[in-house]
């Protein structure tokens, strides 16, 4: 087997990383996210029209009526229509746009459902969601740390922030509608990044208690190498489905898809090059993996 040099571009690779983190903290700071109604509160209504609906024609009628910020996407088929109108507006308004949907349209549009969301509401979604990222990351550095070793747990963790921080500077930077979905595919995200990593981690371990006469850059370089087709073949099936649902899937599952595909290929890239980076920052060596001896047992071996 041919071993790849992985390790050799650690340098280059935590630069590029430190630089895509860099950018995206600044977008964070800058811009922020682009909060979508469950974050935001506003006006949500589903219509029903007899005919297909145009959805085209919806957003503009939308916007030269003034209602900026609004949000037309199909809704199951191609006569069900979800409109989101951003916060400010009320329950007796979005009674008023339904009537201006009807004089554009010569069917027949029934409101099917209109719900209000409180910006209250909106604060303590985006609290728990920021919670609920916390703690799968807590909980994820104590399991690898029971698991493996604490240096191999900051590695982890590592590789997750960097992930996170990342996606999350994508849809800042292109200001991408961030909605309860997306912060869905975020936890989805920590999970398949994590699987991954501990793939990698596994391999590492068992290469370091099994390659006697080797350095742990060369374990790290054949670990890398003959965990690289699984991750390949992993990722690139995983994508191939996320890429049909972004462009086949809707807008409602756009958000999310993007996120995943974009999650993914960034989680793949640090399962390499970023967990293993900080593995040889902290200085992994064997003796960080061997499996400690009780003292009865050296006694045993030492009276027979």
């Amino acid at each position: 087997m041919k071993v790849i040099n992985f390790m050799g571009w650690r340098k280059l690779a935590a630069l590029f990383s430190i630089t895509l983190v860099l950018a995206s903290l600044g977008s964070l700071v800058v811009q922020q996210l682009n909060w979508g109604l469950d974050f935001t509160g506003g006006t949500l209504l589903e219509v029903h029209y007899s005919d297909t609906a145009d959805l085209g024609g919806i957003r503009q009628t939308l916007a030269t009526e003034g209602y900026d910020g609004a949000t037309v996407v199909s809704f199951g088929s191609d006569r069900d229509v979800l409109i989101r109108l951003s916060h400010g507006y009320s329950d007796s308004e979005g009674i008023v746009l339904l009537g201006k949907l009807q004089a554009t349209f010569q069917g027949e549009v029934e409101l099917r459902r209109i719900e209000f969301v409180g910006p209250q509401v909106g604060d303590e979604l985006r609290e728990q969601g920021g919670l609920a990222m916390l703690l799968a990351l807590g909980l994820v550095m104590l399991y690898i740390a029971f698991r493996f070793q604490l240096k191999f747990a900051v590695g982890a963790v590592v590789a997750l922030i960097h992930d996170v921080i990342i996606t999350l500077g994508f849809f800042s930077f292109t200001r991408m509608e961030f909605d309860l979905t997306v912060l869905a595919a975020l936890l989805a995200v920590i999970g398949y990044s994590l699987n991954d990593t501990i793939v990698v981690f596994d391999r590492i371990r068992e290469n370091f208690r099994k390659v006697r006469r080797a350095t742990p850059v060369e374990i790290i370089n054949i670990s890398l190498t003959e965990t690289l087709d699984r991750t390949l073949v992993t990722s690139l099936t995983t994508l191939l489905v996320l890429v049909c649902l972004a462009l086949f899937g809707g807008e409602m599952i756009n958000g999310f898809a993007i996120a995943l595909i974009v999650g993914i290929g960034i989680g793949t890239y640090s399962s390499i090059y970023v967990a293993a980076n900080v593995l040889m920052l902290l200085n992994v060596s064997k003796e960080d993996l061997m499996i400690p001896v009780k003292e009865g047992a050296e006694q045993e071996d030492l009276n027979p």
